[in-house]
């Protein structure tokens, strides 16, 4: 029977990928990528750099496909999602059905960890139900960009006897819960930050891990702009962005 893998492989650094990830690396027949557009190659190549730097046999294959287009203009934002993860679900099963033996290991190597705001296990369940192809599957966690995050700023990721909260952009600008005292903030394309109390310290970072990386921390009311500028010219040269951020919101 087929047999996948969901590698963790960090938030960036080359570094950051576990032993474990490194030997389910080397367990690995075929990878299967999406490819996003010249504007993501540079994460496909460090897909590509870690399998040359930690498997000893290179025998392996690479199979990339083209991403389905995402209907990011839907009013029903789940069921847009939902229907992009299908049509993501049928392009990897058809990939399964083609390169991968009856008895071979599949791999998907994700950014961060597979268990925070990834798709991929989503999207193997999908493949699943749909029955058309045997197999088994394991996770790999990895270092998120969560973890990064905090390590490269210096910090536990909250205060004493607090809770932490991890949500999106499109849920800060929305209104965090009540009694929210450390937020950390993923997929924000629209500067939601700028909603939060300016009182608030914010510690931001892009491309965490990477020879890109930018760190900006301060009081949100002083940085807000520099972090808005830094945003926009990232965004503007590499025509992409990933960045994370954790706020810490004023004891009352």
């Amino acid at each position: 029977m087929r047999k996948l893998l969901v590698i963790g492989i960090g938030a960036g650094d080359p570094d950051f990928i576990t032993i474990q990830a490194v030997n389910a690396l080397n367990e690995v027949d075929v990878f299967f990528i999406i490819d996003k557009g010249e504007e993501k190659d540079e994460l496909v190549a460090l897909r590509k750099e870690l399998c040359r730097r930690y498997i000893e046999d290179q025998s392996f294959r690479i199979v990339e496909a083209p991403d389905p287009e995402r209907d990011r203009k839907a009013e029903a934002y789940a069921s847009a999602v939902e229907n992009w993860y299908q049509k993501r679900a049928e392009i990897f099963e058809q990939m399964m059905l083609d390169e991968l033996a009856e008895d071979g290991c599949g791999g998907f190597l994700v950014w961060g960890d597979p268990t925070l705001y990834d798709s991929t296990i989503r999207i193997i369940e999908l493949i699943k139900a749909r029955n058309r192809v045997a197999f088994t599957y394991k996770v790999i966690p990895g270092i998120s960009a969560v973890q990064a995050l905090v390590a490269r700023h210096r910090l536990p990721i909250n205060r004493i006897g607090e809770a932490i909260h991890i949500t999106t952009g499109r849920k800060l600008a929305e209104g965090l819960p009540q009694g929210v005292h450390n937020a950390v903030i993923m997929l924000d394309s629209q500067n939601a930050f700028l909603t939060a109390d300016p009182e608030a310290e914010i510690y931001w970072g892009a491309y965490l891990g990477t020879k890109s990386e930018i760190l900006i921390a301060g009081k949100l009311r002083d940085v807000a702009p520099r972090i808005v500028e830094a945003r926009a010219e990232a965004r503007a040269a590499k025509g992409w962005i990933m960045d994370t951020y954790l706020l810490r919101f004023p004891r009352k």
